[in-house]
């Protein structure tokens, strides 16, 4: 796609994802992530034929006029959502696919500083949560999400779940809605439920002088599932 249609596609994108959305003045005024990406398509092609210096001055306005920093040389694919916005930071090579859905205070940032590629890579379809930190040169996977305020670290298979400081998988993705974020999963409940079971199994065994062998498996397999999900 041209520019002018990659533009046009962004903002019929906002029109699309949010249901707070009721007028076209409100798109103008009130919606700096798309505004954002306006100055980072300009900037972008710009930076590609050689006018960098030019092409962070354009990067700079939009910073300054939408509180969003993206670095002109990443990598942004269509019908990218970033949602309220304010404090994005996308570093210089970054990867982004399609359909990704950003919240504010998202970092995509890198931790080294090598010439060469030191951002993420966010694959189609993902969902990053608002002030959620996903920080080197890793991926995250198609259709996945990561939690709100999740520090990412390491990198995160296809259609699953990251969650906590620092990050790990918690469970393959159940809903693929992007905007029901909020349906993450609760790993201290996990650990919780696996502890009264154990116990009620324990309990049980005191009670009647042997311990069920069926339920003392099924409580082990739950246990080892919670600790390779932590691993991860």
């Amino acid at each position: 796609m041209n520019l002018i249609s990659l533009i046009i596609e962004d903002f019929k994108t906002v029109k699309k994802n949010d249901p707070a959305l009721h007028s076209n003045i409100e798109l103008f005024f009130n919606y700096p992530g798309v505004w954002a990406l306006f100055f980072y398509r300009i900037a972008h092609v710009i930076y590609k034929k050689g006018f960098k210096s030019i092409a962070r001055l354009i990067s700079a306005l939009g910073q300054f006029l939408t509180s969003v920093d993206i670095h002109p040389a990443a990598t942004i694919g269509r019908r990218v959502f970033i949602d309220h916005a304010t404090g994005v930071v996308i570093g210089e090579t970054t990867e982004i696919g399609n359909d990704v859905l950003i919240y504010q205070q998202v970092t995509l940032g890198g931790v080294s500083l090598s010439k060469g590629k030191r951002h993420p890579t966010i694959e189609d379809g993902v969902t990053i949560g608002a002030g959620a930190k996903v920080l080197g040169n890793i991926t995250i996977g198609k259709e996945a999400k990561i939690g709100a305020n999740s520090v990412v670290i390491k990198d995160v298979p296809s259609e699953c779940t990251a969650v906590g400081v620092p990050a790990h998988i918690a469970k393959r993705v159940d809903n693929k809605l992007p905007l029901q974020h909020n349906i993450m999963p609760d790993i201290e409940k996990e650990l919780f439920e696996y502890l009264l079971e154990r116990i009620n199994v324990l309990e049980e065994a005191i009670e009647k002088g042997t311990i069920d062998k069926i339920k003392e498996k099924e409580v082990e397999n739950r246990h080892k599932d919670y600790i390779k999900s932590i691993k991860n």
